[in-house]
């Protein structure tokens, strides 16, 4: 069979994901990853996702198992409604539309809003997931980078002189790969420039809830409301994944009302609504008022696991690579001293029986392959021993 010319030119270019080809590294016998950004499995709730679970199957079969409404169960969306309060986000269930998993909000926020050929601006470094999404919307993508406190939102000002922008897509807290957190004064800044030069703000917050202090950040969602009066440009997303079991795939996008309706009409075409059981186990789970413990727990735990990790990697390899200690999420990146190629001695490390991300898969462009992200959430202790002495031995 001829198969030239039968794909869609928008996918030829697209490549899988690195993560997801590491992936299977890790599953390689006597391998330890500090790879994926998966959350640590010994942190779930089996108890109440099992009470949660039969509380869905006995007492509502019927939304559990049956067609649902687009945008998501009223009641799941309410719910979502305090969660997202308690963050300063202060939406209604009209404004909101359940996602499987935050990945797929971006998947349709983008097509929604992108022609090929628009621009979309991100941070250098920003998440692989995003880019991959971008692109098959046929984005131009552009970057501006990033410092100690997050996308330097001045370069993105002083680009904005001389190009036209569809959007801005940001992780604010505890960025993946970065762990970086946009300051409060480039949050203002950000939403300032939204209005004056008419583009969206994609809002990405899988991570806000993981803050390793009480010091919560107002959210741009909230940052809009309170300096603007008004959320026109924001487009909000979290995700139930890393707070609760990323298995059920559940996700949400807040969106401004213009946009709301047509992204329902492209989720009706992609999935007609997400899995109505997962939304009747969230909302039972929600019910039992568990979830705030459940976050204190995982943040507790990473915030221990994340020291750990960082201790050994400046004991170990401190006189060669330095990094920042994120205050929250799930990653450490760190970046070589010296002009360092991380991608070629990954094949060194692997033989060591070690994996992790080389940092130049979350460039859109000028890759710092210097840089490699590490993942603390699923490690053990002990794994992350014997995985930074392998590191430091295929040094």
């Amino acid at each position: 069979m001829k198969t030239e010319g039968l794909l869609a030119q928008r996918i030829v270019k697209v490549k899988s994901s690195a993560i997801r080809e590491l992936l299977k590294h890790s599953k390689m016998e006597n391998v330890i990853s500090l790879a994926g950004g998966i959350p640590s499995d010994a942190l779930f709730d089996f108890e109440g996702l099992s009470i949660a679970t039969q509380q869905a199957i006995t007492e509502q079969p019927k939304s559990a198992f049956q067609y649902g409404l687009t945008e998501g169960s009223e009641r799941l969306r309410e719910g979502i409604c305090t969660l997202c309060a308690q963050r300063g986000v202060n939406a209604r269930p009209e404004d909101i539309v359940v996602t499987a998993g935050s990945q797929q909000a971006l998947d349709l926020v983008m097509r929604a809003v992108i022609n090929p050929g628009d621009v979309f601006v991100v941070e250098r470094p920003t998440y692989l997931a995003a880019l991959q999404t971008l692109e098959l919307a046929e984005a131009n993508i552009m970057s501006v980078s990033s410092d100690s406190d997050g996308m330097v939102v001045d370069e993105l000002a002083e680009l904005l002189k001389t190009q036209k922008i569809k959007g801005v897509y940001v992780v604010p807290n505890f960025g993946n790969p970065s762990g970086l957190t946009l300051s409060a004064a480039r949050r203002e800044q950000l939403v300032k420039l939204a209005v004056e030069h008419n583009f969206l703000i994609i809002e990405d917050d899988p991570y806000g809830e993981l803050r390793f202090t009480e010091e919560r950040n107002a959210t741009l969602y909230q940052v809009s409301q309170q300096v603007l009066g008004h959320t026109e440009n924001i487009i909000y997303t979290s995700t139930f994944s890393k707070i609760l079991a990323p298995g059920l795939r559940l996700g949400w996008a807040i969106l401004p009302p213009f946009l709301l309706h047509k992204v329902a009409i492209i989720k009706q075409a992609a999935d007609l609504h997400a899995s109505a059981l997962s939304q009747s186990i969230v909302e039972c789970y929600l019910g039992l008022d568990r979830l705030p413990a459940q976050i204190e727990k995982i943040r507790a735990a990473y915030k221990h696991k994340g020291e750990i990790l960082a201790g050994l990697v400046e004991k170990e390899l401190g006189d060669v690579i330095s990094f920042d200690m994120p205050k929250g999420g799930m990653f450490l990146w760190a970046r070589f001293r010296q002009p360092f190629d991380a991608t070629e001695w990954l094949k060194t490390t692997l033989k060591q029986g070690v994996v992790f991300v080389p940092g130049e898969y979350f460039f859109s462009d000028k890759p710092d392959r210097s840089t490699f992200r590490l993942s603390f959430a699923t490690a053990t202790e002990q794994q992350m021993q014997e995985a930074v002495a392998r590191l430091r031995r295929s040094l």
